[in-house]
């Protein structure tokens, strides 16, 4: 026998979920469609179609992506272009600061 029909409280855990899935970016919004397009940093997006301009993460992917999309195009990894070589961030001459502190001292 199960006890009477009263709601159970939220867990601990259960709170602690639903904090975490508010606060953790998951890569949604503007900052996660630069992210997921290549920009500034290169992100997730490694490769990109030279026909039809698409991203994929790995070869793996892109591989799969031309089969599908454009099977009459013979498949060439090194006409493929990677995107983290081409857009990767230049080096600064002066170091960045960590969490604390300034350049200045």
């Amino acid at each position: 026998m199960t006890g009477k029909a009263k709601p159970k409280k939220h867990t601990a855990k259960e709170i602690q979920a639903k904090i975490d899935a508010a606060l953790t970016n998951r890569g949604g919004g503007k900052a996660g469609i630069a992210d997921r397009n290549g920009k500034e940093k290169g992100g997730h997006a490694k490769f990109e179609c030279p026909h039809c301009k698409i991203t994929a993460p790995d070869l793996k992917t892109m591989q799969i992506h031309h089969d599908s999309k454009h099977p009459k195009i013979p498949y060439e990894e090194s006409k493929l272009v990677n995107l983290h070589a081409v857009l990767a961030p230049v080096a600064e001459s002066k170091p960045k600061p960590g969490i604390r502190g300034s350049l200045t001292k």
